[in-house]
């Protein structure tokens, strides 16, 4: 079969790339499968896509980021291409920063209905469980509830895809439940290659503590940088590091070179920019502890699935939906109290005073890593596309373009 994705990937920056690189890479050699097309973002320069380039995956830039035209230049190329199936790698803002091109290129998987394509799409995020304020998207009540309404038509848009995956079983309880639909499957997260497992040296020289992502909405590195504070005064012969590995979020632009300034006293603070795929590797293994410094969550993570690749030991904050994905996937950690930096210190402690148990979480990672590897996924969604195709008409020539 042809398949078509639709996804960010590197070295475009916008999110869910890495996942969009792993999860495609993972359909290589199939003997299923004939033709991959990626239908990604345009950048500044596309010839930087040809350091991804791999045999078997043409990378197609048909889209902008931020455009209000994302999803007519889409059906364009599948017009043109005439995959058997599209995969859609989405959550809530992959098309964009603003609302309305965010929202314009959700209306994708409409349109390939419409166009009588089969269309699969693996959904990261619903906004049933996103506090809106805490991720730029809404700053009152009336905001916040306008933008769920928007956010529950938008749902009904994407529902109407041949099937619709979700990362958390939570989340397909609550989709079915709330919109009474059946087209809805679970389909985990998966879990990134697998390299050889990495150890710590000991004894421990210096304690890196390392936060991975975009920041200033729901992730916030003031509790990380505070957590060391308290952790060098109460250890003042142990050393300690802070490595902010990402960027700014869209929505929040500016954050990080404010967070920079106000902790410029602070000297062993790295601020790495954006981290490029042949990078993740080294930043994780350089990591003693893994921090997860969210105040909400946003689906399933996969900086956690990252972690437990590189055998790290996580420090997570006690919020449902995390909680439940560690449960779910067998991974381990510590867990603090959101925005709280004694808590943060106090996980950390527990852990530096408890190596035994440090090294049983790192061992526990590694092993949920293992757990579904992305070429088993793949297989998923192999099987759930040949049973689309043979539902499906022949090809349509659609008329919406």
């Amino acid at each position: 079969m042809k398949i078509a994705f639709v996804s960010p990937y590197p070295p475009s920056q916008v999110t869910l790339n890495e996942y969009g690189y792993h999860l495609i890479n993972s359909f290589l050699g199939k003997p299923e499968v004939e033709k991959i097309y990626v239908l990604t973002n345009y950048l500044d320069d596309n010839s930087q896509y040809n350091k991804y380039a791999q045999k078997g995956i043409d990378l197609i830039p048909c889209w902008s980021f931020n455009s209000n035209f994302s999803f007519m230049q889409i059906a364009r190329t599948l017009k043109k291409l005439k995959p058997d199936v599209v995969i859609f790698n989405l959550q809530f803002m992959t098309f964009g920063e603003g609302k309305i091109p965010a929202a314009l290129g959700l209306l994708t998987p409409w349109i390939c209905k419409l166009m009588n394509v089969p269309s699969m799409i693996i959904l990261h995020n619903i906004t049933e469980t996103v506090k809106l304020d805490t991720i730029g998207m809404a700053n009152s009540k009336l905001k916040g509830d306008l933008f769920l309404w928007i956010g529950k038509q938008l749902t009904k848009l994407l529902l109407k895809a041949d099937l619709v995956g979700l990362t958390i079983s939570e989340y397909v309880r609550i989709v079915k439940e709330k919109y009474n639909k059946e087209n809805v499957v679970l389909l985990p997260h998966g879990n990134f290659d697998l390299p050889e497992r990495s150890y710590i040296k000991e004894p421990i020289e210096e304690i890196n503590l390392m936060a991975f992502g975009k920041f200033g909405t729901y992730k916030k590195v003031e509790v990380m940088l505070d957590a060391i504070k308290i952790l060098e005064k109460k250890y003042p012969h142990q050393k300690f590091t802070a490595t902010v590995a990402g960027t700014d979020n869209p929505n929040v632009k500016g954050y990080l070179e404010d967070v920079k300034g106000k902790y410029q006293d602070m000297e062993k603070v790295v601020f790495t920019g954006y981290v490029p795929e042949e990078k993740v590797e080294s930043i994780f293994k350089d990591s003693t502890f893994v921090i997860f410094p969210y105040t909400t969550t946003t689906g399933s993570s996969g900086i956690l699935h990252q972690a437990g690749s590189y055998a790290r030991a996580c420090i997570l904050p006690k919020i449902d939906d995390l909680e439940r994905v560690v449960e779910e996937e067998g991974y381990g950690g510590t867990y603090f109290t959101p925005d709280d930096a004694q808590s943060l210190a106090d996980a950390v402690s527990h852990l530096i005073e408890n190596p035994t148990e440090r090294k049983k979480i790192e061992d526990m990672n590694y092993s949920a890593a293992k757990g579904l590897p992305m070429h088993e996924l793949a297989q998923w969604y192999l099987s759930h596309a040949q049973q689309l195709i043979v539902n499906k008409s022949p090809y349509a020539q659609a008329t919406v373009c």
